[in-house]
């Protein structure tokens, strides 16, 4: 257990467990972090956050994606700011919804247009609508274990969801070309789009970066139908490619689904697409009692200025470089065996030989206790207030921490919290 003072976060705990189901938000799996990682927070400045006992962190989930440049980043706090001091939540979007849409399609490479909504969720729930609209058709086709919202069409979880909620969904393997024709043709003229994340970034499971030869499959099943090819860019938008992911792959969705990073930290997602879904866009009835909220719009076109000016993805992936580097090399320092995957911007870090990942929580929570804040299953991320300092802290931190594990040896001694 942790030797970190938990007295507010306990007392919290034991209040919310009146109040709220479960006591925990469900989504950010609360329950399955080890049992000394706390639940409550009091504030976050840069890269960095205090819990709600004032323990301080190097953040390396970054509010679980939304933080890309920093907690409070002084201009999108002042862009913020200044819009609420003129209205938040009026009768209608405010100015800066046309700058914000303008630069999205500036920006974005397949985007002619673009429509605002407020969670990934909304988001990825308005392609696939607006999908089946401009085809007629109905069925989608999704990778296996891939996690696109917390709906009953797409939620891991079937409690509460009726097989009429899927039963046009059907399943392909990720970077698997002949498990996806296979899909593509058990659809047969009913396909109404294949939707895809920008890399596998399924929790508890190596990370998995698309092949070209995936994607441009992919790409070309999607013309050949007729179908809508769309990008789930919810966790990787704006972190690998300012473009979008896949660029780089010399491939371009049809639509893709934003949030968590577009705003750095406000509440806002959106929908980008191609010239022929524009009519279906307009027609498919989307809308929500806070969607055209303009605080969260300023400070994403601040962000995204941001974005463009500093090339916030490239310095993410320098900085994520160091710490792959450095954990690999102090991981062998003990003699330990450890698997780094996806981007390094949103690096994933699993032990070998660790099936129940007491490893992993045992590592977690010695980096927790030097005031480094890494997680045992779940991709992390980089954002742009990250400094060479703050790497070469959690270098330091993982040298004990690894050196922690090295002691526990292979056995279950080795599990500490929850899996």
């Amino acid at each position: 257990m942790s030797g970190l003072n938990r007295t507010r976060d306990a007392a919290l705990r034991a209040r919310a467990e009146k109040v709220v189901p479960s006591g925990m938000w469900g989504h950010l799996h609360a329950a399955k972090l080890p049992d000394a990682y706390p639940q409550f927070f009091g504030r976050g400045e840069g890269g960095v956050l205090w819990d709600v006992d004032g323990n301080r962190y190097v953040d390396f989930m970054c509010s679980w994606g939304p933080n890309l440049l920093g907690h409070h980043h002084p201009e999108v706090d002042e862009a913020a700011e200044r819009q609420r001091r003129e209205g938040d939540c009026l009768n209608g979007p405010a100015e800066v919804m046309v700058e914000l849409a303008e630069l999205v399609v500036d920006m974005v490479g397949h985007a002619d247009w673009t429509q605002f909504q407020k969670n990934g969720t909304d988001a990825t729930t308005a392609c696939v609508t607006i999908a089946r609209a401009a085809t007629g058709k109905r069925k989608m086709l999704v990778a296996k274990g891939a996690y696109h919202g917390a709906v009953p069409w797409c939620s891991p979880s079937l409690l509460g969801v009726t097989a009429e909620d899927r039963a046009h969904l059907s399943y392909f393997k990720f970077n698997d070309v002949e498990s996806l024709e296979e899909a593509v043709k058990a659809a047969g003229d009913d396909l109404a789009g294949i939707l895809v994340s920008a890399y596998r970034h399924d929790m508890g499971f190596d990370q998995e970066l698309p092949s070209a030869e995936f994607a441009q499959a992919a790409r070309r099943l999607c013309s050949d139908k007729g179908a809508v090819l769309i990008l789930d860019e919810v966790r990787a938008g704006f972190r690998l490619d300012m473009a979008g992911s896949w660029e780089a792959l010399g491939v371009r969705p049809d639509m893709s689904a934003w949030s968590k990073a577009i705003a750095n930290g406000y509440a806002l997602a959106a929908v980008t697409g191609a010239d022929w879904l524009r009519r279906a866009a307009s027609q498919v009835f989307v809308t929500g009692s806070f969607w055209a909220g303009a605080v969260s719009m300023a400070a994403a076109a601040a962000t995204l200025k941001i974005v463009r000016r500093d090339d916030v993805p490239n310095r993410l992936a320098y900085l994520g470089r160091l710490l792959r580097e450095g954990l690999e090399t102090r991981s062998r320092q003990f003699g330990l065996s450890i698997r780094q995957s996806g981007p390094a911007q949103m690096p994933t870090v699993l032990f070998d030989d660790d099936p129940d990942f007491g490893k992993g929580f045992a590592f977690c929570n010695a980096m927790l206790e030097r005031g480094v804040y890494f997680h045992p299953k779940h991709n992390m991320f980089l954002c742009a207030a990250h400094t060479e300092a703050d790497i070469a802290a959690a270098l330091d931190a993982a040298e004990h921490s690894f050196s922690v594990v090295a002691a526990l040896g292979t056995g279950s001694e080795g599990r500490m919290g929850r899996s």
